[in-house]
């Protein structure tokens, strides 16, 4: 097949199949009210169903005065009413990873079935990059666009090397140009192109297909293609399931 054919492929399947493709939104885990949420999020999300994900979310809410998230469509708050990186990690220093896991997120995941650190101690690695890096809110992720060190340091993490989950970070953190190529995403683009497609180019494709479709007259970007066509094969799993 010609590569070149791809992103029209995918912008015309989404076309006929999308009935309310007009009425695309973001899920709510895009505007989360505090950035180690986002942290959380993409490292308990690799490789597992996202209801899980949500309930290790919704045990931590308490870290957070109980306002996981913020109004829909709406920009980070002030600073002064974020829970910071910094606060979040003096929140969990007294703790071991294997009490985090146990007692604060009840969630024991590694990174990995083989050689995977727990998936609590991989956010205490991810929280110390960023400190790292003085990121401590929302306003200061703009510091790390395009940082290859921040981007090593992370993907020297156990289980983090494919980068996936750091592109997730920065969706959740509110970059609209990146996506987070998953199992359902991935397959959904080899149905459509027959063919297994890399982390490059599903985030081609998408960035592509996205052009496609707002020269059609729709509000589109790879990180809201992304999350519709996720909604999308997420219920053609559950239907068949």
């Amino acid at each position: 097949m010609n590569h070149s054919t791809s992103p029209a492929l995918v912008a015309n399947f989404c076309l006929n199949n999308f009935t309310d493709l007009d009425q695309a939104k973001l899920d709510r885990e895009y505007y989360y009210a505090h950035l180690p949420l986002c942290v959380v999020d993409s490292v308990f999300s690799m490789g597992v169903k996202y209801e899980s994900v949500r309930n290790v979310v919704t045990r931590i809410k308490g870290f957070f005065h109980n306002t996981t998230y913020r109004e829909f469509g709406s920009e980070p708050k002030s600073t002064a009413d974020q829970i910071s990186i910094t606060e979040f990690r003096r929140k969990l220093a007294n703790h071991t990873p294997e009490e985090l896991a146990t007692h604060v997120y009840g969630n024991k995941q590694r990174t990995s079935s083989q050689n995977g650190i727990l998936k609590a101690e991989a956010v205490n690695l991810f929280l110390e990059v960023l400190v790292k890096y003085e990121v401590d809110y929302f306003q200061d992720v703009t510091k790390l666009i395009g940082n290859g060190d921040f981007k090593k340091d992370i993907k020297r993490i156990p289980g983090q090397a494919s980068g996936i989950c750091l592109s997730y970070f920065f969706m959740l953190a509110g970059n609209d140009t990146l996506i987070k190529p998953d199992r359902m995403v991935e397959a959904f683009l080899e149905d459509i192109v027959g063919r297994k497609c890399t982390l490059t180019e599903s985030q081609n494709l998408l960035a592509e297909a996205s052009n496609l479709l707002c020269e059609q007259g729709y509000e589109m970007n790879p990180r809201l293609l992304d999350n519709v066509i996720w909604n999308y094969q997420r219920k053609l799993v559950i239907t068949k399931g």
